[in-house]
């Protein structure tokens, strides 16, 4: 098995992060376009913008992503890290990509003085949920949207 190595998305990693992206939407079910994965990337590129990248890599080739954010914590008057996305190719899953993205999202966390890193994942992903179940606490929240 070849190691995981973990840095964040370089310019000449688009191709590669938009099949990644891709395939995640695909997981879900979720119709994207490619204006849709160019408007992420160009948050991901851009340092100003709160959203940020993480790329596992095999060799040289991409196999996982990450893309996180911090979010304000009001009640305990602290900032969070919030994992939007985590995703790893199917040839590539049990690898450790998905663990090392995670455990390096904790190291960043803590480096920023977050308080916690949060996530949320469909209740029928019952293979990541495996791995999260091993590496996170599993909360009580109910969550609920109100599309516009």
């Amino acid at each position: 098995m070849t190691q995981i190595t973990l840095r964040p998305p370089l310019s000449d990693d688009r191709d590669a992060w938009e099949e990644l992206y891709a395939g995640y939407a695909h997981f879900y079910g979720v119709i994207q376009t490619p204006e849709m994965r160019a408007r992420v990337w160009d948050w991901i590129m851009d340092p100003a913008h709160e959203v940020e990248g993480l790329l596992a890599l095999q060799g040289d080739t991409p196999v996982g992503l990450a893309h996180y954010r911090p979010f304000a914590r009001p009640l305990s008057a602290s900032t969070g890290g919030f994992l939007d996305d985590l995703f790893v190719a199917p040839e590539a899953r049990g690898s450790g990509a998905a663990e090392a993205l995670i455990h390096e999202l904790e190291t960043i966390g803590r480096s920023r003085g977050w308080s916690v890193i949060r996530w949320i994942t469909a209740e029928d992903n019952t293979r990541a949920r495996a791995l999260y179940d091993r590496l996170a606490r599993h909360t009580t929240w109910q969550t609920y949207d109100i599309a516009l």
